[in-house]
């Protein structure tokens, strides 16, 4: 067959190639080349034509970003670099034709012109996925500084750009507060004020319990239970209890805020939450799915104060075996909000006997053995790197950048969640066959660990991967004397060859495709964050009918009505996570914006013109162009052992370097962070450490590293 349809992904390294899904195919089918990406538009639906097998090829490992002026270019312009013989072939083909465009308004800036007195201008995407628009505005002066928002109109096949129309003004270039509406409007971040109908919703305070809900519910105001969050949370979703029995078995309980008493099906609020999806974390402020007295008041679990729960109890052995289940409302009275430093404290201070230090350590010991059990059976530990700000109560700026340090803690609460998860994913499938709200992790397709294996194996590891067990065995003992952060890095490159998890309607899918490829269980689902979280708001609908304390309505029971709302929860999920990490590198430019430092780096990917490398210290990714100003220096690309030598200096996959980061003038999108290559020296290449241009000898931050050769 060779006609296909599917949604079109632009590349984010080379404007030059783009890739399409369509279920023929376990890789993304490959277009390359102006002429046959036949001006399609990244997310537009199309149809594409697949070429012979013989005529298959891989990406060209190169970046290319659109940085020419000249508006007209070849449409015979291909990507730099040999693709025939990437050792990483996929299907290859072209777009025949657009079924649906899937345009939406892009913020971004004009090309600078001198004559700013001119009508038909360039504008230029903050997206670099999206192409160039050709747009006339008799406010080019004024807007040449500006954040604007502009719309596509059409594509004529005799243009290189598409054509479009100005729409609206946001504000100045590096203006905090017009970058991070950028972020919104570009993520597609609900993020308006709430409305008078969903605010009319909310109970009136002060309010307290009602007296009916003390017989209706369990009243567990007289357990020690207690919650462990990061500093300064304030949506605190869950509390957790412990207690021994005296068959000398242990009494577990998670306590997940009662939302659903809250926001009642229908209503305003509720319709408003399932258009958030999601609450959206950036680093100065929290967008929240719910309005703030329900988030940080009535439903936050917090201290001292009486809150409904829905709770799940379970009986277990000292070794995590479960003996006894159960699932009901509650009420409960926090006896303490405890950080996760602080909740290490009072565990590892073993002269303290209080029966809140005594449950968390009998948490903390059987969230070990659950731990234990699930790696056992092929769970993955995967990393990626998370920073936190510090950030000046006045000015609102970052002062300070580092990277989250995870205590056991951290560990123990997220076991337990992973426990009630899937002990509530169970129990709704169970209940619910055909209209469960599940989330399932899909098997990677075993080629998108080519690079994984061929990186590892270059440095002496073998990486096998096909099951997940296999996979979690192989970085568990991927190590390199002398290198710890080298199993770090691994498991960083392994996330980035995950499938996406989502979220399902369990009668649209047979029950083989529930599986949750990176925990290894067969079920899984959310319960555990609804103030923050549309899925685990129905979670908690279904739950509450399957024990009679609630009741269903027409469209929780409705399949084809659940799995729209599924798409929507994956599309806010997945467009939250998008501009969390855009606001961590909005923060990280700000903190650079006066700064040039040098700094121990790795190099987590390889291309062909380029190098992708991970600043530990920050947990900073950004890609150096290695381009070399004396033209005699030769480049050598091998893709099979992810390694570029330029001269006479080899950089490889996992090689220790030292970058220069700085904050510059960009003459498009106004100041960026860039990064460049200090160590290894290649000449014509690196720039000189800071201690050399500055004139002192205090020296780079970091030792030059013994592992770059020559």
């Amino acid at each position: 067959k060779r006609y296909h349809q599917g949604k079109f992904e632009a590349s984010r390294e080379n404007y030059l190639e783009g890739f399409v899904s369509c279920t023929a195919y376990d890789k993304q089918v490959l277009i390359r080349g102006l002429k046959h990406l036949n001006r399609a538009v990244h997310e537009d639906v199309v149809a594409i034509e697949v070429f012979p097998k013989s005529q298959w090829v891989g990406a060209s490992g190169t970046v290319q970003l659109d940085e020419k002026i000249d508006e007209e270019e070849d449409l015979n312009t291909m990507p730099d670099g040999n693709a025939e013989n990437s050792i990483y072939v996929r299907p290859t083909g072209r777009v025949i034709g657009i079924i649906k465009r899937n345009w939406r308004n892009y913020c971004g800036v004009l090309l600078p012109t001198s004559n700013t007195e001119k009508t038909k201008h360039i504008f230029i995407p903050s997206e670099k996925r999206i192409p160039r628009i050709r747009i006339e505005t008799r406010q080019a002066d004024v807007l040449m500084s500006h954040r604007i928002i502009v719309s596509i109109d059409c594509w004529p096949r005799s243009s290189r750009y598409p054509l479009g129309h100005f729409i609206r003004d946001i504000g100045p270039m590096g203006d905090r507060d017009t970058e991070e509406e950028v972020l919104l409007l570009e993520h597609d971040i609900p993020h308006l004020p709430f409305s008078k109908s969903v605010l009319d919703c909310l109970p009136k305070l002060p309010w307290s319990i009602a007296d009916y809900e003390f017989v209706l519910r369990e009243d567990m105001r007289s357990t020690c239970v207690c919650s462990v969050d990061p500093p300064g949370c304030t949506d605190i979703d869950d509390a957790l209890h412990y207690k021994t029995l005296p068959n000398g078995n242990c009494e577990v309980g998670v306590h997940i805020a009662d939302l659903s008493y809250f926001v009642r099906p229908g209503t305003a609020l509720d319709l408003e939450a399932q258009k958030r999806g999601t609450s959206v974390y950036l680093c100065d402020k929290r967008i929240d799915m719910v309005p703030e007295v329900l988030s940080s008041n009535l439903c936050s679990l917090r201290a001292n104060e009486d809150r409904l729960a829905f709770s799940g109890i379970w009986e277990m052995t000292k070794e995590g075996e479960i003996v006894t289940r159960k699932f009901c409302k509650t009420v409960i009275r926090s006896v303490a909000a405890l950080t996760y430093a602080e909740a290490q404290i009072l565990i590892d201070d073993k002269s303290r006997t209080d029966p809140l230090s005594e449950g968390l350590r009998g948490l903390n010991e059987l969230a070990k053995k659950l731990k234990e059990r699930r790696i056992q059976a092929g769970a993955l530990t995967l990393a990626s790197p998370e920073v936190r700000f510090h950030i000046d109560s006045e000015t609102h700026d970052p002062i300070g950048i580092e990277t989250k340090e995870l205590k056991e803690t951290n560990s123990m609460i997220e076991e337990f969640m992973l426990l009630a998860n899937c002990e509530v994913a169970r129990h709704i499938e169970k209940e619910f066959p055909q209209c469960a709200v599940l989330r399932r992790h899909p098997s990677p397709p075993l080629t998108n660990f080519d690079l994984l294996v061929n990186a590892a194996a270059v440095k002496g590891i073998q990486v096998k991967c096909n099951t997940n067990a296999e996979l979690a065995h192989s970085l568990e003992h991927a190590n390199i004397p002398g290198d710890p952060f080298f199993n770090i890095l691994l498991r960083i490159v392994s996330t980035r060859c995950m499938m996406q998890a989502v979220y399902f309607c369990s009668g649209m899918l047979p029950e083989e495709e529930y599986f949750h490829y990176g925990l290894a269980v067969p079920m899984y689902t959310h319960f555990t964050s609804p103030i923050r979280r549309y899925p685990d708001l129905l979670v908690h609908r279904l739950l509450a009918a399957s024990v009679g304390q609630d009741k269903t309505y027409t469209e929780l029971l409705d399949r084809n009505i659940v799995h729209e709302w599924c798409e929507n929860m994956n599309y806010r999920h997945h467009q939250a996570q998008l501009v969390q990490r855009a606001s961590i590198a909005l923060h990280t430019q700000l903190y650079f914006k006066d700064k040039c430092l040098d700094e121990d780096a790795y190099i987590l990917f390889v291309r062909r013109n380029a190098i992708v490398v991970l600043v530990r210290r920050y947990g900073l990714e950004s890609t150096i162009f290695l381009k070399a100003v004396e033209s005699q220096v030769n480049f050598l690309y091998e893709e099979d052992k992810c390694k570029l030598t330029v001269g006479r200096v080899t950089l490889q996959m996992f090689d220790r370097v030292i970058v220069q980061i700085s904050v510059e003038d960009c003459s498009i999108q106004h100041k960026k962070l860039r990064m460049k290559l200090v160590n290894p020296i290649i000449p014509g290449v690196s720039v000189e450490p800071i201690y050399v241009t500055m004139g002192n000898n205090d020296g780079p931050h970091v030792p030059r590293p013994e592992s770059a050769r020559h």
